[in-house]
């Protein structure tokens, strides 16, 4: 059985007040979406676990090895599980759910190499390396993409990794925080930003496998400096 995050026996007014008003009914944004499905003992889905888990920290790690990376920054760091595979010098964690970051804050306590941040708290530094892993198909409002992505591009100084789908067609009655998009373009007409590579993940997705396939695959960029 996969790890879940254990509830937070103190929430303040904000979060109750979010319990109470959506628990129960349908998607309304995916910032609620995640925050409640923490609080209802959720985790952050099948890629942080298992042979999913696994590929991605391989590669990423691999990359921070051969390119020497020192710092890392990572938008959307959800419960902490995939980080428990990383080997980063220096990390910054951020996400919107105040109990993911909370939970990863209490899992990872005493490790100085280590620090975590609620999405709009405090500016966020400017590091090597931006991650980005299963993150960018979960955020369903254009206005929530293109801020999340001017963040990412705009705090990572040599690289970024992208693990998502490439794609503008998102299948008939997908689950309704799923949203895909066509990265690779959006990233084209970026000319401050080289494309370096693509890998595909190990693990295509395949229906009825959905725990242990996926349909993301590793996108790299590289910072073009004038």
């Amino acid at each position: 059985m996969r790890e879940r995050i254990a509830a937070v026996p103190v929430l303040g007014p904000a979060l109750r007040m979010i319990h109470q008003t959506y628990e129960g009914r349908k998607f309304r944004n995916s910032s609620t979406y995640w925050e409640q499905r923490y609080f209802s003992g959720g985790n952050s889905g099948a890629g942080s676990y298992g042979r999913l888990a696994m590929a991605k920290a391989d590669f990423v790690n691999r990359l921070v090895e051969e390119r020497g990376i020192k710092t890392v920054l990572e938008l959307g760091c959800g419960d902490g599980n995939q980080l428990v595979l990383a080997r980063y010098p220096s990390y910054v964690g951020v996400d919107i759910s105040t109990i993911a970051v909370e939970a990863c804050r209490a899992r990872f306590a005493g490790d100085t190499s280590k620090r975590f941040l609620v999405t709009g708290s405090e500016p966020l530094p400017i590091c090597e390396l931006g991650l980005s892993l299963d993150v960018i198909y979960h955020l369903v409002e254009d206005d929530v993409f293109e801020r999340y992505m001017h963040d990412l591009l705009t705090h990572s100084s040599k690289l970024v990794v992208l693990y998502t789908s490439d794609s503008d067609v998102t299948p008939p009655s997908p689950a309704p925080h799923v949203r895909h998009r066509a990265v690779a373009r959006w990233m084209a007409s970026r000319s401050d930003w080289r494309f370096k590579e693509r890998l595909q993940n190990p693990y295509p997705f395949q229906e009825g496998h959905e725990d242990t396939t996926s349909f993301a695959d590793f996108y790299v960029y590289e910072k073009v400096h004038s």
